[in-house]
């Protein structure tokens, strides 16, 4: 702690940081010289090497496929999480690893999209820990392929303009900014991409020019900002009370003739009556478009006060500025509402579900309704169990299934006093801290099952939400609970998705039953009764009027059985794994004595070598500790090909280490070199590796030679 600029303090705990993360942890106890080595990347890399049917082989090949195995991996997690590739933000960055991918891809010869099919294999090795990368594998490998795609079309035609600048600099060692600016500003090339390309060729770029045609660029835009106003949604809110007021016509029609009250700038427009619904009570505004003569628009976004709505649009045809005055159709997305629709009279359904289920205590503390999913926050003091979910899921079903039409109050004119709701119905839900205007809707399911005070959209008739599913109960609070569910086209959505689930988790299966009974073919032996199957399953249909709610549970049942069974089949993996390590151990020690006496002595020191097949260096080193004990004094070797590279082990004994001073390490890295690889370690024990496994043999022959010339080394 640095008290001023001449006294430093010693802070009472002392650490050191020795960047042990996670890979490089795996990389020792592996016994890896690169983490990529480690089988944490290993099956990426495999199906890196079959996408491209290239070996792993080659500075510049390997140098390809470990940029895209740690790419992959990256991409798929953060959009498993949420992220998304994009322009700006966390968006930028994911956008430029996957480019970046794309471009190491080109080094393989892969000229179309492959990079959104290796996230498979990340699922199958990190997919048993973080289930919910296997949950989001279809939605992943849809995101990177379109960015695939994308990227795809002007990857080669930037290419080809570096490729022209290089040629054009001659001997020169600096690109030139502008090119730099132009792959960036016309290609989407991140800087940093160039950068690596212009590496490769013995180039720098000029940062400086580059950084200043970015000033420029962003001064112009700038500049141009000025003459087109930016607004935000509080300069909208303040532009509102200028306004006309509009009619929402949106309960009773999806599309109506209106006429344009006003247009601000070219993103904002005021009609007199309008079918679009505005954001509110927790239901997302509508989408849609508004068109008239020359002019097409799609409306995003809608804000309202009171009486007066404003719609945010985006214009695909023509100019707004001469509108005003003039009439429009204004047209709501048809599918996106009714999918809403669904949603939101399945919360009312859901809310009184919950509070006859789960007790009367129980009050909506927040919601979303989306046309994708539903979410209702309640207060509850504990976490839902199955049984309670189900009988949630089962009410409100039956409450579908009873095909009850949905009486709301549309016309403004029948709207209730507050006075006048609570003598008509008694039991109608008013939730306290909101805000009620002279006047309230009323939207009635079943007199004595929902009434609740309500401006949004709904149904006709609860036979029209199909399905209800819940998909997901958590806590977010202190006494809060959430839950999330889906209704018609989100259910088929959720049934595909666990479809996708069930798929990767059955190709997990399939691997590990594969692995046990390749081990067991190894050990001699077969356990069909214990051996790992795929269970079975019912081939869902997802056609309208093809859905209950007994089949969707039945996937996530399967879902449960796979990953109980591949929990089981690991165990059974991993047992058999160190059985066969052990027999194999046990089948080396016999040969051990032999060897020995037959082992060459050099200057009077025996040099035993042997080489046999090991699944680990554990095993290698295990057998080093047997050798070491039953010579009385010299050196053992013992070597393997373990996952195509060398695997080396030496050992010494102790009276040569005191005498002679012959150090294992000093011996395995001599031999490491021969078969291209490094290593080292203690005096009596050491490893090595190796990746030119066809020398492993002469390497070996070598080591009498090797041990012969340290021996002859003066003793220090």
């Amino acid at each position: 702690d640095r008290i001023d600029e001449s006294t430093l303090e010693a802070l009472p705990a002392k650490h050191v940081d020795t960047g042990m993360g996670f890979e490089r942890m795996c990389a020792i106890l592996q016994e890896k010289r690169s983490n990529y080595d480690t089988d944490v990347f290993t099956p990426i890399i495999r199906a890196i090497q079959d996408a491209t049917g290239r070996p792993y082989e080659g500075e510049r090949d390997q140098t390809a496929m470990r940029v895209i195995a740690d790419h992959i991996r990256m991409l798929t997690f953060a959009i498993a999480d949420g992220a998304l590739p994009g322009n700006d933000g966390r968006g930028y960055v994911l956008r430029r690893i996957l480019r970046r991918a794309s471009r190491f891809g080109r080094n393989l010869g892969m000229r179309e999209p492959f990079i959104h099919g290796l996230a498979f294999s990340v699922t199958i090795a990190m997919g048993r820990v973080f289930p919910e990368i296997v949950e989001n594998l279809g939605h992943v490998e849809r995101i990177i392929r379109a960015e695939e795609e994308s990227f795809n079309e002007t990857l080669d035609r930037g290419l080809l303009i570096f490729e022209s600048a290089v040629e054009r600099i001659g001997h020169s060692t600096v690109l030139p900014g502008q090119d730099a600016f132009r792959l960036y500003d016309t290609y989407g090339f991140p800087l940093d991409l160039t950068q690596l390309m212009a590496e490769e060729r013995g180039l720098k770029v000029d940062v400086g020019e580059f950084t200043q045609l970015m000033e420029q660029q962003r001064q112009r835009a700038r500049d141009s900002s000025k003459s087109v106003q930016a607004f935000t949604r509080t300069d909208i809110l303040r532009a509102i009370p200028d306004l006309s007021d509009s009619t929402f016509v949106g309960y009773q029609e999806l599309e109506t003739r209106a006429k344009v009250h006003r247009v601000i700038d070219r993103d904002l427009l005021s009609l007199d009556r309008t079918p679009f619904y505005v954001e509110s009570g927790g239901q997302v505004d509508d989408t849609g478009v508004i068109s008239g003569e020359n002019f097409l628009a799609t409306v995003i976004h809608s804000y309202r006060q009171n009486r007066k709505i404003i719609h945010e649009v985006r214009v695909l045809k023509g100019s707004p500025e001469n509108l005003t005055g003039k009439e429009v159709d204004a047209r709501v997305d048809r599918e996106r509402r009714h999918d809403i629709e669904r949603n939101h009279t399945a919360t009312h359904l859901v809310h009184e579900a919950l509070r006859r289920v789960l007790g009367t205590h129980l009050h909506q503390q927040g919601s979303l309704v989306a046309p994708d999913r539903l979410r209702f926050d309640f207060n509850h003091f504990q976490k839902i169990d199955p049984d309670r979910i189900h009988a949630i899921e089962n009410m409100v079903n039956e409450k579908i299934s009873e095909a009850i039409p949905v009486a709301a109050l549309n016309d403004p004119g029948d709207w209730l006093t507050i006075e006048e709701t609570r003598d008509r119905y008694p039991n109608a839900k008013m939730f306290f801290g909101d805000k009620y205007g002279d006047r309230v809707r009323i939207v009635e399911i079943d007199p004595e099952y929902s009434v609740e005070l309500c401006g949004g959209t709904h149904v006709a008739n609860t036979r029209q939400i199909g399905l209800f599913k819940i998909v997901s109960e958590s806590g977010i609070a202190s006494g809060i609970r959430r839950i999330e569910a889906v209704t018609g086209n989100g259910v088929r959505r959720y049934i595909q998705d666990r479809m996708n689930k069930i798929g990767a988790l059955d190709n997990v299966l399939v691997g590990i039953t594969r692995e046990v009974e390749k081990i067991e073919k190894q050990l001699g032996r077969s356990r069909p009764e214990e051996r790992v199957t795929r269970p079975s399953l019912e081939k869902l249909t997802i056609e309208p009027g093809g859905l209950s709610l007994g089949r969707v549970r039945a996937l996530d049942d399967a879902i449960t059985e796979r990953e109980e069974l591949i929990e089981h089949a690991t165990r059974n993996a991993l047992e058999l794994r160190k059985e066969a390590s052990k027999e194999r151990v046990r089948t080396a020690t016999g040969s051990v004595d032999g060897l020995i006496q037959k082992a060459t002595t050099v200057d009077g020191v025996k040099v035993v070598t042997m080489k046999i097949g090991a699944g680990s260096m554990d095993e290698l080193k295990s057998l080093g500790d047997t050798v070491r004990s039953r010579l009385r004094t010299g050196v053992g070797i013992i070597a393997s090909v373990i996952e195509g590279k060398v695997a080396l082990v030496c050992v010494v004994t102790d009276n040569l280490i005191k005498e002679k001073n012959l150090q294992a390490g000093k011996i395995v890295g001599a031999l490491a070199k021969e078969v291209g690889g490094g290593g080292g370690g203690r005096p009596h024990l050491a490893t090595a590796g190796g990746k030119d496994v066809g020398k492993l043999d002469h390497a070996l022959a070598r080591a009498p030679a090797i041990v012969q010339s340290l021996l002859a080394l003066p003793k220090k």
